[in-house]
């Protein structure tokens, strides 16, 4: 099987995260969000609860994105309950690997995932891969700012 890292990028590895990397973790929060980054306690919580798919973009010797994703198999649905990349290393194709290669690890019939609704071109990633519109929560951002609720169904 193919590793993910051949395809999409040539110097990139999509690598499993765990605890360790709870300090370029709060790195890569700190540059990517401002009001709405994850407090301590929640990103030890997705590096280390057992059902999160977590897995860290890794190039140039240094974590460059993350993802996460939370199955929850009773409800037949999964979360993408984060996705970052590092502004410097964006519009290389890096989300869209880690999107991917955390949707090849979930193995329920619907992922939803939920992004601020003035992201336009995580939108686009979004429509490209098969997430459509499906609720916006209003207010969900610290700053009021809406959320636009988007799930893919698969055929697995």
């Amino acid at each position: 099987k193919w590793e993910a890292s051949f395809i999409f990028h040539n110097f990139m590895d999509i690598l499993p995260a765990s605890l360790l990397d709870l300090g370029p973790l709060q790195q890569l929060e700190r540059a990517c969000f401002t009001d709405d980054r994850w407090p301590l306690l929640d990103l030890m919580a997705v590096l280390t609860f057992p059902s999160v798919v977590r897995l860290k973009a890794h190039m140039d010797g240094r974590m460059v994105g993350f993802v996460a994703g939370d199955q929850r198999d009773a409800q037949g649905i999964s979360w993408i309950a984060t996705i970052a990349v590092l502004p410097q290393y964006q519009q290389q194709g890096i989300g869209r690997a880690l999107l991917l290669a955390c949707e090849s690890k979930l193995t329920t019939p619907r992922v939803r995932l939920c992004l601020r609704t003035d992201n336009v071109s995580a939108l686009r990633l979004y429509e490209q891969h098969g997430y459509q519109r499906v609720d916006v929560w209003r207010g969900y951002y610290k700053d009021g700012a809406d959320a636009l609720v988007m799930e893919k169904a698969r055929s697995l």
